[in-house]
C-alpha cells in the first residue's frame, strides 16, 4: 500500500474509535466531527489508491465519493454527513451550541452509517 494512503487510513481508522469513545460519554457533536473526519481521511486513501496521486484540497465526503464511484445509497449518506464539518464545530453556523444540537439517537445513527460506509471502503481497499 502506499505510504501516504496507508497514513490516512490509519489515521481514519483511530478518528473513527475516538468517535465511538466520545460517543461513550455523550460527547455526541465530537463523535460526529470526528465520523466525518475518519471518512473523509478513508475516502482519500481510496482515492490515493485508485488514482496514484492525492485528491484536490476537499472536506466535502460528496466530492470524494463521487470521484471514487461510491455506491448511490451510499453517495446519498455522505451527502447527509457532510455538513457535520462545520456544523459540530461553529455555532455561528446555525445560530445554536453543537454540542447542544446533537443528541444521542441522531449520533448513533450517524456513527452507524459511517460505520457501514468504512466497511464499504475497506473492502474496496482490499481489491486494489
Amino acid at each position: 500500500m502506499r505510504k501516504e494512503a496507508e497514513l490516512f487510513l490509519k489515521q481514519a481508522l483511530k478518528d473513527l474509535e475516538l468517535a465511538e469513545k466520545n460517543y461513550e460519554v455523550e460527547g455526541y457533536y465530537v463523535c460526529a466531527f470526528l465520523c466525518h473526519q475518519a471518512l473523509e481521511k478513508a475516502l482519500k486513501a481510496l482515492y490515493i489508491l485508485i488514482y496514484k496521486k492525492f485528491p484536490e484540497k476537499t472536506h466535502s465526503l460528496v466530492t470524494l465519493g463521487k470521484k471514487i464511484n461510491i455506491p448511490k445509497e451510499l453517495l446519498s449518506i455522505l451527502r447527509e454527513l457532510t455538513p457535520d464539518f462545520i456544523i459540530s464545530r461553529y455555532p455561528d453556523v446555525i445560530g445554536e451550541l453543537p454540542y447542544e444540537i446533537y443528541d444521542e439517537e441522531t449520533t448513533k445513527c450517524k456513527l452507524l452509517k459511517t460505520k457501514k460506509i468504512m466497511d464499504w471502503i475497506l473492502k474496496e481497499i482490499e481489491k486494489l
